[in-house]
């Protein structure tokens, strides 16, 4: 299995720390508010490349965590009058619903930043011994020029960036690009007693810490958005190899962005849309179809019209296992034709071309080309195979689609009564103000396909 190392610039040959076990940390959101359709790709790219490791019978340990302190979480808390903590765990709690309907599995450890911060006093406290750290009136800031591989993963000169600093840099840093390790206590912000004084974490010692003691001081992948690479990335290198005196992770996978309409996504532009928005137009199934549609390295552009692409797409694909299940309650049994024998061989054929795709850096555009020439086979071979080549068909269609999270089983169709039923029973809740029945009905109904639209005339729904 092959996959590109953004910290060699090319692709390698994965080499377990542990034989059949694989440790990967995936850098998860600051939950400030809904998670954002630019969230969801490295949260459905880094489960699809876990899946896969499973299926080829690895034990992954899958560590993705949540930043629960932060100057966004702070803000919004005072803005409402609220504790920060009841922040965070109210968009942890929305975030882990919109991850179930991306189907995103859940991850082995989800590590909430204010339950480490011990570990991360002990990590700080160590560099600080190791002349790595200083602190200067409760600020604790890391000496980037002592650790002299600075810069190995973004490619980039210690030196140039310097120069390239056109801000006021505080007369307490040594150097301009030294980096914030701990923070001084400020009113009305939540904070931790350390032994530099009240205050609290900076944002990338939080996951050099928490990969250290869910995973261990090396790690197999260190996974995330390709705006991580710098500084947040190369921060943690730092801070880890430099405390632990191990290599931090052996490989690096980063996702391209995502753009809206060919624009950088933005709330100035007007382009900026959450998972929860999104979801009342389609089904997360198709979006989750979509942003496996490229490959994770490439730029991806989200619009109406490649979702619908996406949309048919994946409709294809349902309607022909739907179509197989239907020719398995019919199809004759005894042993398999020589024509059957054939096509069983196209069959693993197929499947083995889906798995060299995935093993070439999961390259999933090129898998799903592989399913939708089994769908070929299955409309073309279905009607007049025996029971074990269908049932062989459909296994193996069924199972790709699962290691893409792509959800294959058929689910029961509301009649239209019913569903008028439930869009009665969401406006009563809204009205009474329980909105978590209202988003629990909104989303019971998209699960069953049915798509609804909030308009001046009242609620419109149809079918996806």
């Amino acid at each position: 299995m092959k996959l590109y190392n953004t910290l060699t610039k090319q692709k390698e040959e994965f080499v377990p720390v542990h034989e059949g076990k694989v440790g990967m940390y995936v850098c998860g959101p600051t939950v400030y508010n809904y998670i954002h359709i630019g969230n969801a790709r490295p949260m459905i790219v880094f489960d699809t490349v876990r899946r896969y490791f499973e299926y080829k019978g690895y034990d992954v340990n899958y560590v993705s965590n949540f930043t629960d302190v932060d100057d966004k979480i702070i803000k919004k808390a005072n803005e409402e009058g609220v504790p920060a903590s009841e922040i965070s765990e109210r968009f942890i709690a929305e975030c882990k619903k919109d991850m179930e309907g991306l189907n995103i599995e859940p991850a082995t450890h989800n590590p909430k930043a204010t339950e480490e911060i011990d570990g991360m006093i002990a990590m700080i406290s160590t560099l600080i011994e190791k002349g790595y750290a200083y602190e200067k009136n409760g600020t604790v800031y890391f000496r980037t020029r002592k650790f002299k591989n600075y810069g190995q993963l973004s490619k980039k000169n210690l030196d140039d960036m310097r120069a390239g600093i056109r801000i006021a840099v505080s007369d307490e840093k040594e150097d301009a690009m030294d980096f914030v390790l701990w923070k001084p206590k400020k009113e009305g912000e939540p904070a931790w007693v350390s032994p530099w004084g009240e205050g609290r974490p900076g944002w990338h010692i939080e996951c050099s810490e928490m990969s250290k003691k869910y995973i261990g001081d090396t790690i197999d992948i260190h996974a995330g958005g390709e705006d991580l690479v710098f500084p947040h990335h190369e921060n943690e290198i730092a801070q880890s190899e430099a405390c632990n005196d191990e290599k931090f992770a052996n490989y690096w996978m980063h996702n391209a962005f995502l753009n809206i309409d060919n624009k950088k996504m933005s709330k100035s532009a007007g382009n900026f849309f959450t998972v929860r928005e999104i979801s009342e137009k389609y089904p997360l199934q198709v979006i989750r179809f979509f942003m496996l549609s490229a490959h994770y390295r490439s730029p991806l552009n989200f619009s109406d019209t490649l979702v619908e692409a996406s949309k048919n797409g994946l409709e294809r694909i349902l309607t022909a296992v739907d179509h197989l299940r239907e020719v398995l309650t019919a199809a004759p049994e005894g042993e398999l034709i020589a024509e059957d024998q054939k096509h069983m061989e196209e069959v693993t054929s197929l499947k083995e071309k889906y798995e060299a795709a995935m093993e070439d850096d999961f390259n999933t555009a090129d898998a799903i080309a592989a399913i939708f020439e089994l769908v070929k086979l299955a409309n073309i071979t279905a009607e007049s195979g025996s029971k074990a080549y269908v049932q062989h068909l459909f296994d193996t269609i069924v199972q790709l689609c699962d290691i893409l999270g792509i959800i294959t089983e058929k689910k029961e169709e509301l009649l239209d009564d019913d569903i008028e039923a439930l869009i009665e029973e969401r406006q009563a809740a809204r009205k009474a103000k329980n909105f978590a029945r209202a988003d629990e009905i909104r989303d019971m109904l998209a699960d069953k396909g049915i798509i609804l639209e909030d308009t001046r005339a009242g609620v419109k729904w149809k079918r996806a």
